[in-house]
């Protein structure tokens, strides 16, 4: 089974976070994509405006929105699959996206849905076969209004050994 607490207990390293992106997403390290908030059930990611991620509009680019709202969801399942007894694989099968604001200051990406992504690696190791959960990830303007929503499909499954 998952070990819960071990996830609460993970410090949000920032030394430790800059080697996993450069490591792992190099554009989001570019980008200036950080975890700010990280535990469990949720995590926060937040995305700067700034030169390299504006579009001609002066708006964000929404790919660089993506990767910070995917990054809000990846983070907690990534946390939680490292903790798994036996190898899985994960990954996006689906994203779905609505944007009702131009976004023109930093965004922070929340995403509420660990315990779904829990119980969907949960039930993956226990059946063995693949499972998919779907979750969303908001982003917010400094202001606090939402500027976007998105919807990922994460699919996980044991690997064969």
């Amino acid at each position: 089974m998952l070990k819960e607490n071990k996830i609460r207990k993970m410090a949000i390293s920032p030394f430790r976070l800059i080697l996993f992106m450069l490591k792992n997403m190099p554009m989001g390290t570019f980008a200036g994509l950080r975890v700010v908030e990280f535990d469990d059930k949720h995590a926060v990611v937040t995305v700067p405006y700034k030169h390299l991620n504006i579009n001609p509009f002066r708006s964000m680019y929404f790919a660089v929105m993506s990767m910070a709202a995917e990054l809000s969801s990846g983070v907690q399942a990534i946390a939680l699959v490292d903790e798994t007894p036996k190898p899985m694989s994960m990954l996006v099968f689906k994203m779905q996206a609505s944007f009702t604001k131009k976004a023109r200051t930093r965004i922070r990406f929340v995403c509420n849905d660990g315990n779904k992504i829990a119980n969907a690696i949960a039930e993956s190791l226990e059946t063995g076969e693949g499972k998919t959960v779907d979750v969303t990830s908001t982003g917010y303007d400094t202001q606090g209004d939402v500027v976007a929503t998105f919807q990922f499909t994460w699919t996980f499954k044991p690997k064969k050994v």
